[in-house]
Formats: C-alpha cells, structure tokens, sequence
C-alpha cells in the first residue's frame, strides 16, 4: 500500500510540475511575441522602401545594418539575445544558427513540407544552458516575401550590380535559391530566466 501511495504522490507531483512548466512556456511565449516581435515589420518596411525609392543594391544595406541596429536596440532594452539565423546564411559570422536553432530550423522545413504555413511556425522551450542557467528559447519562422526575391531569389535572377555587391559585402553568402513561401530564416530569442 505504501508503494501503491508513493507511486501516485509522485506521479500527480510531476503532473503537476509539468502543467506549471506549460504554464511558464506559455506565459514566456506570449511576452516574446510581444516584446520581440513588432521589430519585424520595421525591418521590412526599411527593405522595401530601400528598394522602392534607391533599388535592389540599397536594400544590402538595410539587411547589414539598419536590421541588426534594430535588434540591438531591442537587446538594450530587454536584456535579451535576439538575432536572425538561416541554415542558408548570409553572413556566417552572425546568422550561423547554433544547435538548438539548426534543429527548430530543420523542424520548421519539416512541418512546412507536410502543410504548415511559415508565417504561423513559431516554438519556445525552457531549456538548461551548459552553464547550469535557466533559459528560455523562442524562435519565429521568417517566410520568403517578395521584396526578399530581389536578393535572396535564384541567383540567375539577381542582376550583375546586385550579385557583385553582394559578393564583394557577403563572400561566403549561401543565402539565395529561394521562392516565395519558403523559409528564409528566423528570428532567434533567449532570454536568461531566474532560478526557482
């Protein structure tokens, strides 16, 4: 009797830890969309109006600059990791996805080849660093666009000026071969979480 007791304490404990984790990863998720999200939309609006108003070549500056100013501004004021990663990318120094992304990454192309649609992939994960800290870990799918077909499009299609303005920013660049709907890349999140 006293096994048949023990046994049912802690399995109804460990139920009840995992709804309360489900409880923090939800809580988490919805803050990070939040917080991190809107940041997005300004780095495509920045793209097409470089595009619109000096043409494809001007946009290589909104994507080296203006997206990584608007990230680091966001990791000012949240303390936050934030950066964008792709298993194809174009700067390897800083869009080269660790583990953790490569995996989600991969998972993303898997749930897209089977129907999902890239704009609702997103996935978020209390995780223990190699250091013993508490993280939590988002990432949001970044569908192809059309504004990023001028760039990132086959790169039969990419015009002389734009295919030497690109090699001689982005030697190493693995970033093109996309069409529209596919994903491009994701916006990566980790977040220190405090001991509990």
């Amino acid at each position: 009797m006293k096994i048949a007791t023990t046994a049912i304490l802690a399995l109804s404990l460990n139920l009840t830890i995992q709804a309360v984790h489900a409880q923090d990863t939800a809580a988490l998720m919805a803050d990070t969309r939040k917080t991190a999200l809107p940041v997005l939309p300004k780095v495509v609006q920045a793209m097409q109006a470089a595009v619109q108003e000096q043409g494809p070549v001007a946009a290589i500056s909104v994507c080296k600059e203006k997206a990584p100013q608007l990230l680091q501004e966001m990791r000012r004021q949240t303390g936050w990791a934030i950066h964008r990663v792709s298993l194809k990318a174009r700067n390897a120094t800083t869009g080269t996805p660790d583990a953790w992304e490569a995996r989600q990454l991969a998972d993303f192309n898997i749930q897209v080849a089977n129907g999902a649609k890239v704009q609702q992939l997103e996935v978020g994960e209390i995780i223990v660093a190699s250091d013993g800290q508490r993280q939590f870990r988002y990432m949001k799918a970044l569908p192809v666009v059309e504004v990023c077909q001028t760039c990132h499009g086959p790169a039969d299609s990419l015009s002389p000026e734009l295919k030497a303005a690109l090699a001689k920013d982005y030697p190493h660049d693995q970033a093109t071969g996309y069409t529209t709907g596919e994903i491009r890349g994701a916006l990566s999140v980790t977040r220190p979480l405090s001991v509990k």
